[in-house]
């Protein structure tokens, strides 16, 4: 064998054990994500076990919430945690899209440059800040001026009645959406960017408005990625805890008005579980982070399936 085909022969091997150390590393790196996943399942699991032996399945449906007398029940945290979430992707997502559809189609480049960036700075303020701004700045608005609005026009409807004390779930939505409304527009205005100007252009040639451009070419294009953008509000909105603490009462009730003191699986968390003495408390507060993690999970393998057909039908990464 000559000298050339021996050192040709020790660099093909050495590559080929690099390649295979990387690859190993790689395979490690993504089993450690599954690994604490199914551990953190597992742990909660285990903690919750007397909640789960105590209540069964009927702790998802029952109302109660009651340390002294050891009844607890899941169903006002779930139903606040929806409802909240609910509100917030009511605002959030039109206005998102408005957003991303001005940024796109109608800013000049500086002023959607400057738009842009403000959107992302918006996106790195910590939700205590939002949560504190709620208490003290926004919860007083909605108590003098606008629940009393709501209250006037629409009395007669159980949405709309009750006390306008400021905080509440409808507060606490509102809050919601100010803080994904960042994180869905920028996805949005990205998707919107993807689109091939030469359809828009082709549009445009056949006598089509600006509206109409961007209906049937812009959003329809997009549509995928807008689903994904509102799925990932979503699954930042259901798990948030500091500002919907702040805002939205923090009472275990399951109330028709919008105006009403609610809770949320995460500000419940965070409230009690510092004084949770009892085992069967602090198993009860462990079983709602199970369901809270379950509930988080499912939005997220949602969301990441609709980015994925997305790429697909791109033809590369967003």
């Amino acid at each position: 064998m000559a000298v050339k085909d021996i050192h040709f022969f020790r660099e093909s091997s050495t590559q080929n054990n690099a390649d295979l150390i990387f690859k190993a590393i790689t395979i490690a790196a993504a089993g450690t994500i599954l690994f604490l996943m199914a551990a953190m399942v597992i742990e909660l699991i285990i903690n919750s076990r007397n909640s789960l032996n105590t209540f069964g399945i009927g702790f998802l449906f029952s109302g109660d919430w009651d340390p002294v007398h050891g009844k607890f029940g899941a169903a006002a945290s779930i139903f606040g945690t929806l409802l909240s979430t609910v509100i917030a992707m009511a605002i959030a997502m039109p206005l998102s899209l408005v957003i991303a559809l001005f940024l796109v189609e109608m800013a000049p480049p500086f002023i959607s440059s400057i738009f842009g960036t403000a959107i992302e700075l918006l996106a790195a303020v910590p939700s205590i800040i939002y949560g504190m701004w709620g208490l003290f700045i926004f919860a007083p608005v909605m108590s003098s001026y606008f629940q009393p609005f709501l209250s006037k026009i629409g009395g007669s409807l159980p949405l709309f009645q009750g006390p306008p004390m400021g905080i509440g779930v409808l507060t606490a939505g509102i809050i919601l959406a100010i803080m994904i409304l960042p994180f869905i527009s920028s996805v949005v205005r990205d998707v919107f960017k993807m689109v091939p100007p030469v359809l828009k252009e082709s549009a445009h040639g056949m006598g089509s408005t600006l509206w109409e451009a961007t209906y049937k070419v812009t959003m329809r294009y997009g549509v995928r990625g807008i689903i994904g953008a509102a799925f990932l509000g979503l699954g930042r909105a259901i798990g948030e805890t500091m500002a919907v603490t702040f805002v939205i009462g923090n009472k275990h009730s399951i109330s028709a008005s919008l105006f009403s003191p609610a809770t949320s699986i995460a500000s419940t968390l965070a409230n009690e579980f510092a004084e949770a003495s009892e085992a069967l408390y602090l198993s009860a507060l462990i079983e709602l982070g199970l369901v809270l993690f379950f509930i988080t999970f499912l939005i997220q393998v949602a969301a990441q399936l609709w980015v994925k057909r997305f790429r697909k039908a791109m033809g590369g990464d967003l």
